[in-house]
């Protein structure tokens, strides 16, 4: 039909954006980025708003992915400045919020992701028999609120996804995310048989239910099976940001299960990443990772300093969760440090905030119990028996069948609850509670 033109039209932008999809799904680019550059130009030529927008979020998108954050970004919040002031119509307006939210979740740019879902929200208010963005809105919203700490709220908003909502392929798609985003919640207050049930319905719907499910795992004590998942996602993942995702879990669990060579490993890479992205979240985990990781190398100082920076940019991200779990990585440092007293205030601190998100997991692994075990899990007992008896930590990993870097976590853990700083001082308390 093009060919039977006279002249240049706007419709040739329109077909160009097949070609710039197709260069996309094939991971080129380079010339997905021309091509979007070319749909811009000809929409900008023909006057065509809806055109110039889907070519600059398109464009944006690509800069992104090519480590030019910040020119993409530029882009993209000039495309959303269009949606938002109504310049577009709305077949194109719902393309473009739901693209852009999407893309700024993968590359976790959460503080677009918190405001154009609330534009998003706003919007769809204003479409009553609009329904092929509504379930993905849905998601959207429960996503902020779990970052925001609201999880029963997020429960709420994500069970109104019916399958009155579920009619287009945007929102079969959002029906995966939909019972991911419920495991993810169930696994963070503990609800853990809810939370298989809600990644194995996330995976029969096509949605990978990684890397919360290797989480569930770990927090279970299945720390060879957490490995397992999480080992096998990262393996099939290709690296740069699509691997951002996972690397944080992947950092605890193998430092869980001892292995700090593959820690430091994805500890680099994910820092790598942050680095090329300009994303205050990754930074975030970034350094969160490298804390953990410097405690269980036995460097207070480093993980201290890390902890604290993580700490602050969860802060700036008002993700309460996240930020409480630094604290407990500060009070950990402070507490190799000497510094019981700062170490007291920060568990503190770190329990309210777990205590009022309703993360029960997290209460019981810091706060004491009202027993005897003062929140020491069993296989900190038994170390703490043997330290009580004076022996080193590699005599104890022999006994325990443990290396001797998990030993050294878990004394560093049994000091945290403990509030307590030396191996002298913990064995002292082993004998004074009993517990020896």
């Amino acid at each position: 039909m093009l060919e039977r033109e006279q002249g240049d039209v706007a419709e040739r932008g329109y077909v160009l954006i097949a070609d710039m999809l197709n260069h996309l799904m094939n991971g080129e680019l380079e010339a997905q980025s021309a091509v979007a550059a070319e749909i811009v130009e000809v929409g900008e030529r023909f006057g065509d708003d809806d055109l110039v927008a889907l070519g600059m979020m398109e464009l944006g998108h690509s800069l992104v992915r090519l480590g030019r954050a910040p020119d993409g970004l530029r882009l993209i919040d000039e495309t959303m400045v269009a949606v938002t002031s109504g310049e577009l119509s709305p077949i194109v307006a719902g393309i473009v919020y739901c693209n852009t939210i999407s893309f700024c979740r993968e590359v976790y740019q959460l503080r677009r992701v918190r405001e154009w879902t609330a534009a998003l929200t706003r919007w769809c208010a204003r479409q009553p028999n609009m329904v092929a963005h509504k379930g993905v809105c849905l998601v959207h919203r429960a996503e902020v609120m779990t970052l925001g700490g609201a999880w029963d709220d997020a429960l709420v908003e994500l069970g109104k996804l019916s399958e009155e909502l579920t009619r287009g392929a945007l929102n079969q798609l959002a029906r995966g995310d939909t019972a991911y985003r419920e495991g993810e919640v169930r696994r963070l207050r503990g609800d853990f048989a809810l939370a298989e049930e809600s990644y194995r319905r996330a995976s029969s719907l096509g949605r990978e239910p990684q890397p919360g499910h290797a989480l569930l795992r770990l927090a279970q004590g299945r720390r060879e099976a957490a490995a397992a998942m999480i080992r096998r996602v990262v393996a099939e993942t290709s690296r740069g940001l699509p691997r951002a995702a996972l690397l944080p879990a992947h950092v605890e669990i193998v430092l869980a299960a001892g292995d700090l060579d593959a820690a430091a490993g994805a500890c680099r890479e994910l820092g790598e990443i942050a680095a090329r992205q300009d994303s205050d979240a990754i930074t975030a985990m970034s350094w969160q990772a490298r804390g953990a990781l410097a405690l269980a190398q036995d460097d207070p100082e480093a993980a201290l300093t890390a902890s604290r920076r993580a700490w602050h940019a969860w802060q700036q991200i008002e993700a309460p969760y996240d930020a409480a779990r630094s604290r407990v990585l500060i009070a950990r440092a402070c507490a190799l440090l000497g510094d019981a007293d700062s170490c007291a205030l920060e568990l503190q601190a770190a329990l309210e905030t777990f205590t009022a998100l309703g993360a029960r997991p997290d209460v019981e692994s810091i706060a004491p119990d009202k027993g005897s075990r003062h929140g020491l899990s069993d296989r900190e007992i038994e170390v703490l028996r043997l330290v009580a008896t004076g022996r080193s930590n590699r005599q104890i990993a022999a006994t325990l069948f443990l290396s001797e870097h998990t030993v050294a976590r878990h004394l560093q853990n049994i000091f945290t609850k403990l509030g307590v700083s030396s191996r002298t001082a913990a064995s002292a308390f082993a004998h004074d509670h009993h517990l020896a």
